[in-house]
């Protein structure tokens, strides 16, 4: 039997998450950018630019997957395994490589792009195995980092994306509320998370019905497990009076939405009350700087000063937010649109950015725990629209 090294394997109806006029418009800017830069054809091999450029968010379980363009073609690159479902959710078109021979993924991408071209790799994701097969198969006359420029473009969003956003958003209260009804003395973390992924899967599931349903989680956390903004949920059952973090991700179509508060159960001693309205008082400071001609540098600054006139900056972790759009918390990150000392950037209309200040206060002090507030806003022309709906602070949040 002759057993081909890659094919076309073509079935059922293209289903896409965007019409395919914004993928159209996308690859637009990506070509002109490319001629810009000499580039003759990129090979794309993150989840996040795949599934912004054509539709197709994949899963490796190991194996390499692609999207190649050029001036005139845009083709997903798919392993055997997941047969015609990367073409039907591929804004064009898509190969299918097999498992017969080591490197066919390889070859599969050189039938589109050809040896000895300008050839466009992604920096921040392409490993040095792959770097390697590259070389060794696309003989490039040059290679261009271009991570960076589409970041630049993925961080300003389009009105269909600003549109999924909103619905993004809208389901992450959703969960919230969900939260707050399961919320009791003995419940676990876990139960609690279960309600709140639930909701919201419920609820994509009504305004996405052709969607694909994957990657919908929530972090609830309560205790000294509130520490940290990322800890996974555990079995600890909650106790009158603990601090708890609801945190809410729904993923749709790869694009990531948040909401994040602190909660207490039942009551909240007076200590941890002057240290959340602390955090609230940062949260509301933050989303009033948020407004165009304004960099990343320059509102971290000033909310580090709100926090250091209360002597609470010593209490800060991280950066006090960060862009929307493709990316989780395995895959995808818009770095040059974080709320950070290091980022110059300055907000624009149609950037996608959360105010999120948190402060973790060490088990050994009064008011012990993690408090975080965390809204998703949308840069306009004069400033901002805040697209969270659940209400934060403790005349709200304090419960069970």
């Amino acid at each position: 039997m002759d057993r081909p090294e890659f094919y076309r394997f073509h079935q059922g109806e293209k289903t896409l998450p965007f019409a395919a006029s914004e993928y159209d418009a996308r690859l637009a800017k990506l070509r002109k950018d490319m001629e810009a830069n000499g580039v003759e054809a990129c090979v794309f091999t993150s989840m996040h630019n795949i599934a912004y450029y054509s539709g197709f968010l994949y899963c490796s379980f190991g194996r390499p997957y692609g999207l190649v363009v050029t001036p005139s073609e845009s083709v997903t690159i798919s392993a055997g395994i997941d047969a015609a479902q990367p073409w039907r959710r591929s804004h064009q078109d898509n190969i299918t490589y097999t498992d017969w021979q080591r490197n066919n993924y390889w070859r599969a991408v050189k039938s589109v792009t050809g040896e000895g071209k300008v050839i466009g790799y992604e920096g921040d994701h392409l490993t040095l195995a792959q770097s390697g097969l590259l070389d060794e198969f696309l003989s490039p006359s040059r290679r261009v980092d271009v991570a960076p420029m589409t970041m630049r473009q993925r961080m300003h969003k389009s009105e269909a994306e600003i549109a999924l956003i909103r619905q993004c958003a809208q389901v992450a209260d959703v969960g919230g509320y969900a939260i707050k009804d399961a919320v009791k003395e003995g419940a676990r973390e876990i139960d609690v998370a279960m309600a709140g992924r639930d909701a919201m899967e419920l609820e994509i599931a009504k305004r996405f019905p052709d969607a694909e349903y994957r990657d919908t989680w929530v972090w609830f956390q309560s205790g000294i497990n509130t520490d940290g903004a990322h800890n996974p949920v555990t079995s600890r059952k909650l106790e009158r009076g603990d601090i708890l973090s609801l945190n809410t991700f729904p993923m749709i179509s790869g694009y990531y939405t948040a909401l994040e508060r602190t909660m207490f159960v039942g009551e909240v001693d007076d200590a941890s009350r002057k240290v959340w309205e602390a955090n609230v008082g940062a949260h509301e400071y933050g989303m009033s700087l948020l407004k165009p001609g304004v960099s990343c540098a320059e509102v971290t600054h000033k909310i580090n000063d709100f926090f250091a006139e209360r002597d609470l900056l010593q209490y800060r972790t991280f950066g006090y937010g960060h862009s929307f759009g493709i990316l989780s918390h395995y895959y995808g990150r818009e770095a040059g649109l974080e709320l950070r000392e290091d980022i110059d950037t300055v907000l624009e209309p149609g950037m996608v950015i959360s105010m999120e200040p948190m402060l973790t206060i060490p088990e050994d002090q009064p008011g012990a725990g993690g408090y975080r507030e965390h809204d998703i806003l949308i840069i306009t022309e004069d400033g901002n629209e805040n697209i969270t709906g659940y209400p934060y602070g403790p005349d709200f949040n304090v419960v069970g």
